[in-house]
């Protein structure tokens, strides 16, 4: 009789509990935000309270997004993707499984709208550089429209003077390293394994192939590309290819320029100017500066502006502070 009893006492409670709950929930979605309704946060993961996420965000299990983390709209977090720090990511951002984008450091790490960080990237944590003082402030700003493929790693600067820049429209694949205070530009492509040192500077649509291997402190010219298992320990000027295992110029990135829509005269001014200053047949044609002035004040080639640039990119080089240009070889034949 008494167990008859007690199950009888206890349908009823069960049965209002439910009601109760109900109700409880009913009421908290009724004042609820449209921004909140729109978000999906996996009840494993852990947001802090004070982290500011955009309408339409969406994380997965297992994450992670710290108390000063700024998401954009529609944001996706992949399970066991972690946000820390001061961090911005813009609007339609996404981090795979196993990504790590930020650090509790002084300093921040923003990011502009449509990355998309692969499984296991490791982006805006503090630098490989024995010169960092602890409590200093370090930056690292990325652009919009980059794909950061799986097991990059891009590092902050080392000093509060200096950020590490990555621009737009960037493809930078697997396993690639960017250390601290390097500039990469716009519409690169960094073939796999690709590693920059400290201070490297890539400017626009340059691109290296697998492995390469880049000295602290070189520049990358615009449209050059880089052959595979390459070592740069000089600047690589636009327009130009270089590879070996110490990296040596090997002609004009001549499929690259013709890809990037330039004309058939540009580059015809431009293998005139690149044998001019490399490969000169007269044997009174002097030193690397005297050839660069006779291209610059030729009556024809001078009226190119990629044949100027390509001058002023060379001679830049070969500035104070500059690590000068890789090596050529100079061809006496006839």
């Amino acid at each position: 009789m008494s167990s008859l009893f007690f199950s009888s006492i206890r349908r009823p409670l069960s049965v209002a509990l439910r009601r109760f709950t109900l109700c409880r929930f009913s009421s908290i979605v009724t004042y609820a935000t449209e921004e909140e309704k729109s978000r999906f946060i996996h009840p494993s993961s852990v947001v802090h309270p004070n982290a500011i996420l955009g309408e339409g965000v969406s994380i997965g299990p297992f994450c992670t997004v710290g108390p000063f983390a700024k998401l954009g709209s529609a944001c996706q977090l992949y399970p066991g993707s972690h946000i820390f720090g001061n961090t911005e990511l813009g609007d339609n951002c996404i981090l795979m499984t196993g990504a790590v984008i930020g650090d509790d450091l002084p300093g921040h790490t923003v990011v502009g709208r449509n990355n998309v960080f692969g499984h296991h990237a490791v982006i805006g944590i503090k630098c490989q550089d024995m010169k960092y003082k602890f409590g200093n402030e370090c930056y690292l700003e990325i652009g919009d429209n980059n794909e950061i493929r799986e097991h990059v790693s891009i590092h902050r600067s080392s000093t509060p003077s200096d950020k590490t820049v990555i621009g737009d429209n960037n493809l930078i694949m697997g396993s690639c390293h960017i250390a601290h205070d390097s500039k990469v530009g716009n519409n690169n492509i960094l073939a796999n394994s690709t590693l920059l040192a400290g201070h490297v500077v890539v400017e626009d649509y340059a691109h290296t192939a697998g492995g390469v291997v880049v000295h602290q402190f070189c520049r990358i010219g615009s449209y050059s590309f880089i052959g595979g298992g390459s070592v740069v320990s000089q600047d690589v000027p636009k327009y130009i290819i270089v590879s070996g295992e110490r990296a040596e110029l090997r002609g004009l990135n001549l499929e690259g320029l013709r890809r990037h829509g330039f004309s058939a005269m540009e580059i015809k001014s431009l293998r005139a100017a690149y044998r001019k200053i490399f490969m000169p047949t007269d044997t009174s044609s002097g030193n690397i500066e005297d050839r660069l002035s006779q291209v610059e004040h030729h009556e024809d080639l001078s009226l190119f502006p990629a044949v100027n640039s390509m001058v002023q990119s060379i001679r830049d080089s070969f500035a104070e502070k500059r690590r000068g240009i890789c090596k050529f070889r100079s061809w006496s034949g006839p």
